[in-house]
């Protein structure tokens, strides 16, 4: 039985996570730490409180005294990092909270750990810092290039990648340095349920819903492994599982995609969820292009951001030998599933949208 604090748990991988958990091990005692900022959601949460082995705490990892205390009151063994500030165009705006909490605040938790595992409990464990990264801290891949593979040099190119991979230098630092048992995922694009409306796949979603344009930088044909986030999830419990520690696995959908062929997609999937139930015409009145089976009009082509990487792709081979991970999940099934969840779900995203965000979105895009 483990004992686990999940850092970020409110937010879009993490909730996924503590949900998963929680269904696959429902005898742990799962402690979640949010500083609940725009993307962690305390609605997202509100079932897992119903379960009586869950906690949620208000929180953030740059508190150490706080992440301590929970690690020594709770006798936690198992800390699994999500925490991060995530949105590339928010890190080239505003660098300096990426800098805060992906490099500052992994730091902070990785003393906390050290201290109450390695020096109080005098490393008794079994014991596991799991850290959640990205496949963005390698940079960028040409169309004809081998997908990133654990050895792949960094190179980052966004304040948000490179926040990203200090992260995982510490996190591996501590490793060698201290004797930390630690373990790190790099993950491909996640998409799914509970994802902040901010990100492509969601955006796409709800903009078409209210008739707002379908913004794509660039020319489109910017490439991305696309990963179902369950199917991240359970990699993620695979890495932990695994006896060896400071060791790296990429986890990732084995599903390239460009950009526009992922809107045109969703596009064409909203006509046809629309042609087959005209309920929805109701619920959602401002999407009179998609009554019309014409929601691909709504897309707009805009500037490319700066220092837009062209080609994410990773290659799980490594997780496939060791671990035995196959995503479940299709891309076909999987943005269908993603779909219908935000059909289903507006009085989740909703809030979101009328406290302003989507004004902040929309002003990313001009």
């Amino acid at each position: 039985m483990r004992r686990l604090l999940i850092t970020g748990g409110a937010g879009f991988i993490g909730v996924n996570f503590v949900y998963y958990w929680l269904k696959e091990h429902p005898d742990d005692r799962v402690v979640v730490l949010d500083a609940l900022t725009y993307a962690g959601n305390r609605e997202s949460v509100r079932e897992a409180e119903r379960n009586p082995h869950f906690q949620f705490v208000h929180g953030n990892i740059l508190n150490q005294p706080l992440v301590e205390q929970l690690l020594r009151d709770e006798q936690l063994d198992t800390i699994v990092h999500f925490a991060a500030e995530s949105h590339v165009d928010r890190s080239i705006t505003g660098p300096d909270a990426f800098i805060e909490t992906n490099i500052v605040g992994t730091h902070s938790l990785l003393k906390a750990a050290r201290q109450i595992w390695l020096e109080e409990r005098k490393g008794a464990g079994p014991f596991r810092f799991h850290h959640v990264s990205t496949d963005e801290v390698y940079g960028t891949l040409g169309r004809g290039d081998a997908p990133f593979c654990e050895d792949t040099p960094y190179a980052p190119n966004s304040p948000y990648a490179a926040s990203k991979a200090s992260s995982d230098h510490l996190v591996r630092a501590y490793h060698e340095t201290y004797g930390l048992p630690v373990s790190i995922s790099n993950c491909s694009n996640n998409y799914g349920p509970f994802q902040f409306p901010e990100k492509l796949i969601p955006l796409t979603i709800i903009n078409a819903l209210h008739n707002k344009p379908l913004p794509i930088y660039g020319d489109g044909k910017q490439i991305r492994d696309w990963l179902y986030v369950r199917d991240h999830c359970r990699g993620i419990a695979m890495v932990m599982d695994a006896e060896q520690t400071g060791e790296c696995f990429n986890i990732g959908g084995i599903n390239e995609w460009e950009n526009i062929d992922i809107v045109t997609l969703i596009c064409d999937l909203l006509d046809e969820r629309f042609a087959k139930n005209p309920a929805l015409a109701s619920r959602f009145p401002l999407a009179t292009k998609l009554h019309a089976g014409k929601s691909r009009d709504l897309i707009t082509f805009i500037k490319d951001r700066p220092g837009h990487d062209r080609r994410y792709a990773i290659d799980p081979t490594k997780a496939q030998k060791v671990l035995g991970y196959e995503p479940d999940e299709t891309f076909a099934s999987g943005i269908r599933k993603t779909l219908d969840w935000y059909l289903d779900n507006e009085p989740w995203w909703r809030p979101l949208l009328d406290a302003g965000y989507s004004e902040w979105i929309a002003r990313q895009y001009n």
